[in-house]
């Protein structure tokens, strides 16, 4: 089985891809002032840019994990989450609070898709 390394560094791959199964490194947001409903859209949209270069998308995801610093932003998170997941193709889903390497993040997904 052969493994396949996307924008891999020393410390990490943001995604590799195994017998069509893609997995992502944690995304977190570029956008660290903004509340967490631009911050959820930032890491969705870092999500939709990797899942098209490894051959896939939102609708092949299989399984996703979402790490809040704080569950009080659930809610906002949830609305643009929401809005992003395809309707009858949500995947597998769990949302945690952590305390995220960097204080000025509130959300980080990790995801694991298929290659269309």
């Amino acid at each position: 089985m052969s493994i396949e390394f996307y924008q891999s560094g020393n410390r990490l791959a943001e995604a590799t891809i195994a017998n069509g199964l893609i997995f992502l490194a944690g995304q977190v947001p570029t956008n660290e002032d903004a509340d967490i409903t631009a911050q959820t859209a930032n890491v969705l949209a870092q999500i939709d840019t990797i899942l098209a270069a490894c051959g896939s998308d939102k609708q092949h995801i299989c399984e996703a994990v979402i790490y809040l610093s704080d569950m009080q932003e659930y809610a906002g998170m949830n609305q643009v989450w929401d809005n992003w997941v395809t309707s009858g193709k949500a995947p597998a889903r769990a949302c945690v609070q952590a305390v995220l390497a960097n204080p000025e993040w509130k959300v980080e997904i990790k995801l694991t898709a298929v290659q269309k």
